[in-house]
């Protein structure tokens, strides 16, 4: 695939990790997904090269850059059948807030391990009965003013007391803690707003049960409760309130700020990783109809039936991906807003892309596309997700409609 849009730099990062991930492959990544285990080995290896953290700062252990190469590394691992969910989820949500809005000890703690792989971070916004309205969050944190806690140089007072549920959220039996998004009663208001937490793995009360997924995955979904999880206050990412005077700020009055700075990463590697397996799925696709040969000594991809719809679903994710690039490029500027919007609709164009990819590729094996042998069957409802996770393409449709043509809500 072309890489009109990509410095050196980016293509020898490209080349580098296709290289990683060929060494996997899909063999290993499905054969682990059966047994339900974490694919540590390519995890440990993609963390040493510095792969996973190429987002995060230099003075952290990061490799300094963005978006745009973490988005890189997610593409190629996928396209090479080896994609890292949960470097959606640890590096690019978890690492993005902390490296932004983190205090500089919830930096030092956190971001060396996330850059080389070595700590782990799971994100815990979805509720049961919330859904897509993140308005309808449940989750509550109130301040014990009797606690003995107390955040570096924050006027914060005491601990904090976290009550509430969270579903579907990816990984946390491998994971260190997870990044909580819960709601704390605004004083001056009394309305409630967003705020993240870090949750470590085994603090009391912070319980997990593993969802049982039809989906064939290496990392599992759990429901988790937060049954009054008391947390010192800097657990509160940046602090007490706001613990610097600019954008940039922490604690109580950026949780917003905070959450759309994790949300924009979310959906530019979402995009990514649609990107990865629609490639991986057309590539096959191509190498068998290259060889097969049914009538009269041609091979099946000498003929338009099989090779058009090939070529437009090839075309559709080099469409999807130069928007993933756009988005990137806008958020790794500091543009949220521009990057809000584009990384909405890179999702949502990676999604479709990739759905219409998996489906042609099995198609163009036919009965072999079925089969284990062939390991393109289990795309089927992997593909599915992308339309669905991290956000579903419906709330990205009111997204468009509302923010970008200017349409009343019905809702």
């Amino acid at each position: 695939m072309s890489t009109v849009l990509e410095t050196e730099e980016h293509k020898a990062l490209r080349a580098a990790v296709a290289a990683l991930g060929k060494r996997f492959g899909r063999d290993y990544s499905t054969g682990l997904a059966r047994k339900g285990e974490h694919p540590r080995e390519l995890w440990e290896e993609a963390g040493k090269l510095g792969y996973l953290g190429v987002n995060l700062p230099e003075e952290y252990g990061g490799g300094g850059g963005g978006m745009a190469e973490l988005s890189i590394v997610l593409e190629e691992l996928g396209a090479a059948g080896s994609p890292l969910l949960m470097m959606v989820v640890s590096p690019a949500i978890c690492g993005t807030v902390i490296a932004r809005f983190g205090t500089e000890e919830q930096k030092r703690t956190w971001l060396p391990g996330l850059s080389d792989g070595s700590l782990t971070m799971s994100f815990g916004i979805t509720e049961p009965d919330a859904g897509s309205n993140s308005h309808r969050i449940t989750t509550t944190a109130r301040r014990d003013r009797g606690g003995t806690s107390r955040s570096s140089g924050a006027e914060s007072g005491g601990e904090w007391v976290l009550s509430g549920r969270k579903v579907f959220i990816s990984g946390v039996d491998i994971s260190d803690a997870t990044l909580i998004v819960g709601r704390t009663e605004d004083a001056r208001s009394g309305s409630l707003k967003p705020c993240l937490f870090i949750v470590p793995r085994d603090a009391p009360g912070f319980s997990r049960t593993q969802i049982d997924m039809e989906l064939q995955a290496a990392e599992k979904q759990f429901e988790l409760v937060l049954d009054d999880v008391r947390l010192p206050a800097d657990a509160l990412v940046g602090g007490g309130p706001s613990h610097s005077s600019g954008a940039e700020s922490g604690g109580e009055d950026a949780g917003l700020l905070q959450l759309f700075a994790g949300l924009n990463p979310e959906r530019i590697m979402g995009a990514a990783f649609s990107i990865g397996m629609g490639r991986y799925a057309v590539e096959r696709a191509v190498e068998y109809a290259k060889t097969r040969t049914v009538w009269k000594g041609a091979p099946i991809g000498a003929h338009q039936a099989i090779a058009h719809p090939l070529a437009q679903a090839h075309i559709e994710l080099e469409l999807s991906r130069l928007m993933m690039q756009k988005a990137a490029k806008l958020y790794d500027d500091g543009d949220d807003t521009g990057a809000g919007e584009a990384a909405n609709m890179a999702k949502y164009a990676a999604a479709e892309a990739c759905v219409r990819a998996v489906d042609q590729a099995v198609h163009t094996l036919g009965g072999n596309g079925l089969t284990r042998e062939y390991g393109l069957a289990s795309l089927i409802t992997a593909a599915r997700v992308s339309r669905i996770a991290p956000v579903s393409r419906e709330m990205i449709l009111n997204y468009v409609s509302h923010q970008t043509l200017g349409l009343p809500k019905s809702y």
